[in-house]
């Protein structure tokens, strides 16, 4: 495997750490292949929102792996995660499931154009959308003339058609519009981005741009496979207020297992095949272990107090930490909303991706290894969020505190 990974942020070299293997995870630990136990913050990257091997959730992926693991045919808990899907996001009329993140972005993007008949899309800078050519692209605020791939083996005939703007700055965006006026089919962002760190959107940011995009007749993308169900029942979208025309899901929405969807307004959505021209199409998309975990963890997210007890524990992490960073003289700031968070290693406001590279890597770096030799498990990134499971316990986090003053003492 080239770096030894199927992912590159598993490797550790963005903490310049040899990478920990893991054996297996119960509630929120998880624990490696030499035996030691760590309380995990990464939860492979959002999806854990019950933990790992929640009872329920291994249950019905155990029964349904009995009846069989894929039929690459139409079944019965595809139509019922559509329906849970569709009755838990306002704005979606008709959904079509996935089997990544990334494919969501891609079909959610290729719908745009053909719905608008048009080909420059605008995302945000510091916002990850998945690895699609369309997406890995270092564009200059405005300026197609300065985009560039991200990466080698993007076109850059590719590149020139992603414009980016500054995330928070309404007037950025406004620019781009002016610039590229009636030829932009859509703008595409994290409504709480979480691949910068996690960065809120200001007051009155979001629905901004939704009347940006009306009043040019382009489409609105949230990205919400972090912040979907994960911040709300509803996503993001429902306590920002703002609805978007177009919607990609993950992570959580898998359960823990490869699954992804993008939907929207039926008149969009209708373009897909096979009763539309817009082709999409996947082997294993909507198959029975991951709509069958997907239905599992849905089912949990709205049992009673679900999201209240995760928000307790999750404000007294962020206040802990806070008072650690506080006592020991480090300069922290940390962005949270609900269960997701970044801990920035600055006394400044972080607002967006300019602002999260002016905090001290080098000092993230120490502390993850301090934490990670202590039992701890972080994202391997100053640029990645912390996510707390409903399996964290108040010993847990307390644990973690107490652990941070500690690695705090001695940076």
């Amino acid at each position: 495997m080239p770096g030894g990974v199927n992912s590159p942020v598993r490797a550790f070299g963005s903490v310049e750490k040899t990478p920990v293997f893991i054996a297996r995870g119960k509630g929120s630990k998880i624990y490696d292949i030499a035996g030691n136990e760590y309380i995990d913050y990464v939860c492979s990257w959002g999806p854990l929102i019950a933990g790992h091997c929640h009872p329920k959730v291994v249950s019905a992926v155990n029964a349904a792996a009995k009846r069989g693991t894929s039929f690459g045919a139409p079944t019965i808990a595809e139509t019922e995660l559509a329906e849970m899907i569709c009755s838990a996001f306002d704005s979606i009329d008709k959904v079509r499931l996935v089997s990544s993140g990334t494919e969501a972005v891609m079909t959610a993007v290729r719908l745009a154009r053909a719905f608008t008949d048009r080909k420059y899309i605008l995302k945000m800078e510091g916002c990850y959308h998945g690895h699609s050519d369309s997406m890995l692209v270092n564009a200059g605020s405005g300026s197609a003339e300065f985009s560039k791939p991200l990466c080698p083996g993007v076109p850059k005939e590719i590149a020139s058609l992603t414009l980016a703007a500054e995330y928070n700055n309404i007037d950025s965006a406004a620019k781009v519009f002016d610039k590229y006026k009636n030829e932009i089919a859509c703008c595409i962002i994290e409504p709480v981005a979480a691949n910068m760190g996690v960065v809120l959107p200001k007051a009155g940011y979001l629905q901004s741009l939704r009347k940006l995009c009306d009043n040019n007749k382009s489409l609105l993308i949230f990205d919400e496979v972090i912040t979907g169900f994960r911040l709300y029942y509803g996503g993001a979208q429902k306590i920002f207020n703002v609805r978007p025309d177009i919607t990609c899901l993950g992570k959580i929405v898998g359960g823990g297992l490869p699954c992804a969807a993008v939907g929207g307004r039926a008149e969009i959505m209708n373009l897909l095949a096979p009763i539309g021209s817009v082709y999409q199409a996947g082997t294993l998309s909507g198959n029975p272990l991951a709509t069958t975990a997907s239905i599992a963890t849905l089912k949990l997210l709205k049992t009673k107090n679900f999201y209240s007890k995760l928000e307790e524990n999750s404000k007294f992490l962020e206040k802990g930490l806070l008072s650690a960073a506080k006592k020991t003289n480090i300069p922290m700031t940390i962005n949270r909303i609900g269960s997701l968070m970044s801990c920035f290693f600055t006394k400044n406001r972080v607002e967006n991706f300019e602002d999260a590279k002016t905090a001290n890597v080098k000092l993230f770096k120490t502390f993850f290894a301090g934490m990670l030799e202590r039992g701890v498990y972080l994202a391997p990134s100053p640029f990645e969020a912390m996510f707390v499971s409903a399996a964290h316990s108040k010993k847990d986090i307390a644990k973690t505190i107490f652990t941070a003053q500690n690695v705090f003492g001695k940076l």
